[in-house]
């Protein structure tokens, strides 16, 4: 449990802010949570026209790759403005541990969901300490907890980003960055749709009021949707007693 943290008046930066859960997240942070700005963080600039023309200067688009590292490093020298982190940019296969690409599809996984997470945070902590702590969202997985044969690949990285979360919150906490780690199940997307689970996909809209809400509760998980609840009704007992517990302090 961490302290309550209002994104009203607050500067966000979202990856993946063109399409699916990024932009839901950047339309309920400007029109639900009153965000003052939003930096809407895409690998190509026009596909973020349509945000722009909708909420004119309350949105700065700037490129974010995370198959190009330099473009992470550009984004942090010109954005440091930021309060609040979203890193929702993600990647997904479909391959199980027995297909002939299953390495090559686990490195590219791994280096997008994992080593991009990884990079963001370097590239932004000492730019959410510097404007007083702020947030730092990463969108992990139902599949971070539970590994789904048809996308195993998928969810080992997920997996390892979620441990990464857990490390960055313990970090970070020290100089006051809430850190939220959101775990939804289906939502209709196009990765959803790419990974055969389009039919029983819930709004994107879900993951962005989970996202204010625990930030509002001060907590660490956001379980979403219908079978995000599921998870989190099993896996509250280990959360508090394990995940959120320091087990390094005797």
């Amino acid at each position: 449990m961490t302290n309550s943290y209002d994104i009203k008046g607050k500067t966000a930066l979202v990856t993946g802010a063109n399409r699916g859960i990024g932009k839901a997240i950047v339309e309920v942070f400007l029109d639900k949570g009153e965000a003052k700005k939003v930096y809407a963080a895409v690998r190509n600039l026009e596909s973020a026209k349509p945000l722009q023309e909708q909420y004119g200067n309350k949105i700065e688009v700037i490129q974010i790759d995370l198959e190009n590292p330099d473009t992470i490093e550009q984004a942090a020298a010109k954005a440091t403005d930021v309060e609040i982190v979203v890193n929702n940019a993600g990647v997904l296969k479909t391959s199980t541990p027995l297909d002939a690409g299953a390495l090559d599809t686990m490195s590219y996984e791994m280096d997008m969901n994992v080593n991009g997470l990884i990079r963001m945070a370097q590239a932004f902590a000492p730019i959410l300490k510097a404007n007083g702590g702020g947030a730092l969202i990463q969108l992990n997985s139902v599949a971070s907890m539970k590994s789904f044969a048809p996308f195993a690949t998928y969810s080992a990285s997920k997996a390892a980003a979620y441990s990464i979360t857990q490390a960055l919150r313990d970090l970070l906490k020290e100089q006051g960055t809430t850190v939220v780690s959101v775990h939804p199940g289906p939502i209709a997307t196009d990765m959803a749709t790419d990974a055969g689970i389009g039919e029983i996909a819930e709004p994107p809209s879900l993951v962005a009021d989970s996202i204010l809400a625990a930030l509002e509760k001060g907590e660490f998980h956001a379980f979403p949707d219908t079978m995000a609840k599921q998870f989190e009704g099993a896996y509250q007992g280990f959360a508090e007693n394990i995940v959120n517990a320091n087990l390094l302090e005797g």
